[in-house]
């Protein structure tokens, strides 16, 4: 059985506490007469089996009262004897992220993920080039779950080769103002940006010293934390604002996709 304790990773009551509807014991009223309820827990309980363990949860608002305890929920595994460490020192944890709801409407969707110890971020691989694997509620077994974490860390080599290829490519100061550009529209709509000002150079400014650097990995970084965390001003009208976390996981997970596949564009073929 994993050592959750020793491995910090979050037990069941830390797991209520941050999201109640993975402990919902039945699928949501009109579910339909094909939908297997299978409890997001007992995923947990299996992953752990496996040597994944829950460092994150977290669920949607719910809208109304009858989808209380069956809304869209998030659970981010890891399991710490797998981790990717440069040349420089730069540790790197493979996750996976988990998405799940009861009521019918979603099936387990297993999607890559990194974790990178030095600034304590998260970062989602592009569907692009780690397809998301799917377990649907029609008669979840144990094997069939065993077999998708074995796929998923089978492909683990190919996002090693990408980071690799991120942490080579140097790029200039005109490419990383283009990349500071490109990716504000993975948080803004046109009509957003049509309205605002952002200094693009203030985006591309490391907050760490671990960051400083012009390859492809850094710059990547550099732009993902501050656009996720909200750690850049922009400009509306004669008013400067800051701008706000992203605390919505499903425009969290949105935004990280888009970005690594921005940051592929910048690695030759």
């Amino acid at each position: 059985m994993l050592n959750i304790e020793n491995n910090n990773f979050l037990n069941e009551s830390q797991i209520r506490e941050k999201a109640k509807s993975i402990f919902t014991a039945e699928g949501a009223p009109g579910t339909s007469e094909k939908y297997a309820h299978i409890s997001t827990l007992q995923i947990i309980q299996d992953m752990e089996k496996l040597g994944w363990g829950v460092v994150d949860v977290k669920e949607v608002k719910a809208r109304k009262a009858d989808t209380m305890g069956f809304q869209k929920h998030l659970v981010v595994f890891r399991n710490n004897e797998i981790q990717i460490t440069s040349e420089d020192g730069d540790n790197v944890f493979p996750q996976i992220l988990l998405t799940n709801s009861h009521d019918g409407k979603n099936a387990f969707t297993f999607t890559a993920g990194l974790f990178r110890m030095v600034c304590e971020n998260g970062l989602v691989v592009s569907s692009r080039e780690f397809e998301n694997m799917k377990i649907r509620h029609y008669g979840y077994t144990f094997e069939e779950l065993q077999e998708t974490i074995k796929t998923m860390v089978e492909k683990l080599p190919l996002t090693v080769e990408s980071l690799n290829k991120f942490r080579s490519i140097e790029m200039g100061q005109d490419q990383m103002l283009d990349f500071a550009k490109k990716a504000l529209a993975t948080r803004f709509t046109d009509d957003e940006l049509d309205s605002i000002k952002i200094d693009l150079k203030d985006l591309l400014t490391p907050t760490r010293k671990e960051d400083n650097g012009s390859d492809l990995w850094s710059v990547y970084n550099v732009v993902q934390e501050k656009l996720v965390h909200g750690m850049f001003n922009y400009q509306y009208g004669v008013k400067t604002r800051k701008a706000r976390k992203i605390k919505n996981f499903n425009k969290d997970l949105e935004l990280n996709e888009k970005l690594y596949d921005l940051a592929l564009e910048y690695v030759p073929a």
